[in-house]
């Protein structure tokens, strides 16, 4: 057992299946990989990157494009990466020496979001989908870490390390556990309360808050029509410079679009703060396009790319960052409940919702935002995870999980 700053950290034993056990070893394999890359790049000859945002700006696409680790994973690995060149760093910082960092022994880091930890067994995800490893547990009746803080109320899952034991021939999972209520809020009660900010994500406003905050998807629209343009008169052309030159006008537009990416993400993030939420809670990215006919290419990538600046910059702020299944929000009222598809279709104006049955007219983007993060509150109360749901921020306001609106002292 490890202790410090609070964190107790559990080794258990695992018992899983050849087919389990196959799957462990080429996600550690794969992630050893993809952390050595990153290490690589930050290792450069005359500085060292330190910097997790500019690690996962020059490596992130690169390993997902040549590895089959789910993103979580990649920037797991990312994170490790940047945490070993770091302490390099320090220790030449102290005039101590300091080799460049190699991973060699199979381990994997995994979060709340990848690793599932329950009374008998765990499920971790691996570059196929997740898989199931059951415990091999002590005696209950003695008094070991186990029940002191992994089967302990007071204590909630932070995540855990996978790693492999050559001698032993068997994996371990080494699970990081926190006190569930610390300093602040321990005079509040055992349950902690979740707040959320619904964000919805579309092709006019790239993003839109439950808050009332917009992010116009124009610049994107716009620039990518007049690189599409130019890429094609180019590779009309047919030499070699139009070749390179189609290169260095699409690195332009990348560049472009990032930086506007990582100002909407910080509104985003401070949007948050604002508002005291617990939770920034999107919309499922996968079939995205699907559920937006219009939606190119480039808009699939930049809300991927959205979502990771925000899971990112939100983390290190105390933030959860997760998405929900988005089925009905753009056609449920969020005043009153009523869905129907005509609620938006029947509109002139392609951007309104008009609500059929209570007339409620606003913005369809900030009613699916609203939408958003009442479906995931509603989805936490029913699995009985996540505390005690509060309420969806609003611009005025607060709903709470049974569609019931509260306004600030401000407003009301």
């Amino acid at each position: 057992m490890v202790e410090g700053s609070r964190t107790r950290t559990v080794p258990i034993k695992l018992d899983v299946d050849e087919s389990a056990a196959d799957l462990l070893h080429q996600t550690t394999d794969h992630f050893l990989d993809a952390a050595n890359y990153v290490v690589d790049v930050a290792w450069e000859a005359d500085w060292k990157i330190t910097s997790k945002q500019k690690l996962h700006d020059r490596t992130y696409y690169d390993v997902r494009d040549g590895s089959p680790l789910p993103a979580n994973l990649v920037q797991a690995a990312r994170n490790r990466a940047a945490e070993a060149v770091k302490g390099c760093v320090e220790r030449w910082k102290e005039g101590k020496k300091a080799s460049r960092p190699h991973f060699t022994s199979r381990f994997a880091s995994y979060d709340a979001r990848t690793v599932t930890v329950n009374d008998d067994h765990a499920t971790l995800a691996t570059i196929d989908g997740r898989v199931t490893a059951g415990f091999v547990l002590p005696d209950d009746q003695r008094d070991t870490p186990h029940s002191a803080y992994l089967f302990n109320d007071d204590y909630d899952v932070k995540g855990a390390t996978l790693h492999y034991d050559e001698v032993e021939d068997c994996f371990y999972l080494h699970v990081r556990t926190k006190p569930a209520v610390e300093n602040d809020d321990a005079g509040q009660g055992d349950t902690k309360h979740v707040s959320v900010l619904g964000v919805d994500l579309g092709i006019t406003n790239i993003a839109t808050t439950s808050t009332g905050r917009f992010w116009s998807g124009g610049e994107i629209n716009h620039w990518h029509r007049e690189y599409e343009k130019r890429r094609g008169d180019l590779q009309q052309t047919g030499t070699r410079w139009a070749h390179e030159n189609v290169q260095r006008v699409g690195r332009k537009q990348t560049g472009r679009f990032e930086q506007m990416l990582h100002t909407i993400s910080n509104g985003v993030v401070e949007e948050a703060l604002e508002n005291d939420c617990t939770h920034i809670v999107f919309e499922q990215l996968r079939g995205i396009r699907e559920r937006l006919p219009h939606a190119k290419a480039v808009h699939k990538w930049a809300f991927h790319q959205l979502f990771e600046y925000v899971t990112y910059k939100a983390e290190s702020n105390g933030l959860e960052v997760t998405q929900i299944n988005p089925a009905y929000t753009s056609q449920r009222c969020s005043k009153c409940g009523f869905t129907h598809e005509d609620n938006r279709s029947h509109n002139t104006g392609q951007d309104e919702f008009d609500c059929l049955k209570c007339g409620y007219d606003v913005h369809a983007d900030y009613n699916a935002a609203k939408n958003i993060g009442l479906k995931y509150l509603r989805d936490q109360q029913k699995s009985g995870r996540g505390g005690a749901p509060v309420g969806v921020r609003l611009n005025s306001g607060m709903l709470n999980v049974n569609g019931e609106y509260s306004p600030t002292a401000l407003s009301s």
